[in-house]
C-alpha cells in the first residue's frame, strides 16, 4: 500500500532524475505553462484510447506508448509549475480535471477492448471516486492521501503492463485482467482512503 504524501504533492522519486529536470527546465525555458501540458495528458490519453478501439494486435503497444506520455505529462505540469514558479489562478482545476478525463478514456476504452465495458465504465466511476475522496480529505484540512492499493500510477502501470503482454497471447485475459483488477482495487482505495479520513475526523480516543 502507498503511504499517503505529505503536503499536496504525490511523492516522486523521478522528480529528482536528471533527465526529468532537464525536461522540465525545457518546457519552462519555451514559455510552455503547466495548464498547457494538463491539457496535453488528454491529448495522449484520447490518443490512446483510439488506438484502444481501433483493435488488437500491436495497436496494443501505441495505447502503452500514450499512457506513458500521459504520464509524463502528470509529472511535467507539476515540476513546471512549481519548480520553475508557472503557478495559475487555475492550476488546482488544470491539475484535477485533465487527469479526470484522461483516467475515463483509458479505463473505459480498455473495458471495451476487452469485451467487458460495462465493467469499464464501472472502473472509470471508480478511479474518480478515489480522487473525489483524496480531494475531500484535502477540503477537510488533512492534505492529499495518495495510498493505494489502486492510485492512478498503478492503475496506468497495469494498463500498459496488460497492453504489452495482450500481443502475446491468444485470449484477451491480460486486459479482461487489468480491467477487472482495476475495478476492484480503484473500489479499496476508495475504502482505504475513506477510513483514514473517518480515523482523522474522529481524533485520537474517540468511539469508533
Amino acid at each position: 500500500m502507498t503511504s499517503p504524501a505529505s503536503g499536496d504533492r504525490r511523492e516522486l522519486r523521478v522528480r529528482g532524475a536528471a533527465w526529468a529536470q532537464a525536461a522540465a527546465r525545457w518546457l519552462a525555458a519555451r514559455g510552455i505553462s503547466p495548464n498547457q501540458i494538463s491539457v496535453l495528458s488528454i491529448a495522449f490519453a484520447a490518443a490512446g484510447a483510439l488506438a484502444l478501439w481501433a483493435g488488437g494486435g500491436w495497436w496494443l503497444l501505441v495505447v502503452a506508448a500514450c499512457i506513458q506520455g500521459r504520464l509524463l505529462c502528470n509529472l511535467f505540469d507539476g515540476m513546471v509549475a512549481v519548480e520553475h514558479g508557472r503557478q495559475t489562478a487555475l492550476g488546482a482545476l488544470y491539475n484535477e480535471f485533465p487527469d479526470r478525463i484522461a483516467d475515463s478514456l483509458l479505463i473505459v476504452a480498455a473495458g471495451y477492448a476487452a469485451g467487458w465495458p460495462a465493467l469499464g465504465w464501472f472502473g472509470a466511476l471508480a478511479a474518480a471516486l478515489t480522487a473525489y475522496v483524496r480531494v475531500f480529505g484535502a477540503a477537510c484540512g488533512y492534505g492529499h492521501d495518495f495510498r493505494g492499493p489502486m492510485a492512478k500510477q498503478h492503475r496506468m502501470a497495469l494498463l500498459t503492463a496488460a497492453c504489452v503482454l495482450q500481443p502475446l497471447v491468444p485470449a484477451a485475459w491480460p486486459l479482461q485482467g487489468a480491467v477487472a483488477l482495476i475495478a476492484l482495487g480503484s473500489v479499496l482505495t476508495c475504502i482505504t482512503r475513506t477510513r483514514a479520513l473517518a480515523r482523522r475526523l474522529r481524533g485520537p480516543g474517540a468511539a469508533p
